[in-house]
């Protein structure tokens, strides 16, 4: 059973796939809105930043340059933007009526959703090395070694695994194409309320707290350390913490709402 839903899985994915690469447009939009970002706060905003020195956390930045303090942030927006197109493909399908054709074949349910998953997470791993590669254009350097890149690697595939699913229930659930899409809105202005663009000690009190309590925020001081060739600390598991809770809630929800939808 596990072997023929691996096969069916495969083949669907296959299928999504063809499509975003028939349509490479939808990888330059997504990259689009986090490279605009990464140009507005390096070049415009950059010079009146004051980051600090010491230790690469949400409390400093160790005395790298801007683009390397912010690079972690613009990632996490980079897999939010890609969010809106997992929830409208799914949401097109669903309304096409092809999920519902494909739920008359001798399929699980699992893989139809699974394969949105996946093509999502290969589109958003695309997206990420363009915003990277326009950021070594743009000065960042990393002191971070070949396990630290892994790690990094492996950090932010897992967050975009989990809020894939977020975007599968809001694809799900919506009654409407700008429904499907608008959910991502709130989750890529959440990284403005953390350490991804200024240390959270700059910060008013209750505006700090928050920030310094947010799952970006350990997310973000995760990636910025390992970047920089730092000792990440405890934050790497208070991130892993929230990333695997809200993969499993998000895969839990998604099922129940799959099943709601089509039997």
């Amino acid at each position: 059973m596990r072997t023929h839903a691996l096969h069916e899985t495969l083949a669907l994915t296959r299928r999504s796939l063809r499509h975003v690469l028939r349509s490479p447009d939808t990888i330059i939009t997504t990259a689009l809105m986090p490279i605009a970002f990464l140009l507005l706060f390096v070049y415009v905003f950059g010079g009146a930043i004051e980051v600090g020195a010491g230790s690469a956390t949400s409390g400093s930045a160790g005395g790298m340059s801007y683009v390397d303090y912010l690079l972690p942030g613009i990632l996490l927006i980079t897999i939010a933007t890609g969010l809106a197109y997992t929830a409208y493909r799914l949401f097109m399908d669903l309304q096409g009526g092809i999920v519902e054709r494909l739920r008359s074949m001798p399929i699980s349910r699992a893989p139809v959703l699974w394969a949105h998953v996946l093509t999502s997470l290969a589109a958003t791993l695309a997206s990420l090395a363009v915003v990277v590669g326009v950021a070594v254009l743009m000065g960042f350097r990393s002191d971070a070694g070949l396990l630290a890149w892994l790690a990094v690697t492996g950090i932010l595939g897992l967050v975009a695994l989990a809020l894939t699913w977020l975007a599968v229930i809001a694809g799900l659930s919506a009654r409407s194409l700008d429904g499907a899409t608008a959910f991502s809105y709130p989750l890529i202005f959440l990284p403005f309320l953390s350490s991804a663009f200024v240390p959270t000690a700059t910060m008013p009190g209750p505006v700090a707290w928050f920030a310094e309590h947010q799952p970006v925020t350990s997310v973000v001081d995760s990636l910025r350390a390992l970047l920089a060739g730092q000792p990440v600390g405890g934050q790497i598991w208070v991130a892993l913490a929230w990333c695997v809770g809200v993969l499993v809630l998000g895969y839990a929800v998604a099922m129940v709402l799959f099943r709601r939808r089509v039997g």
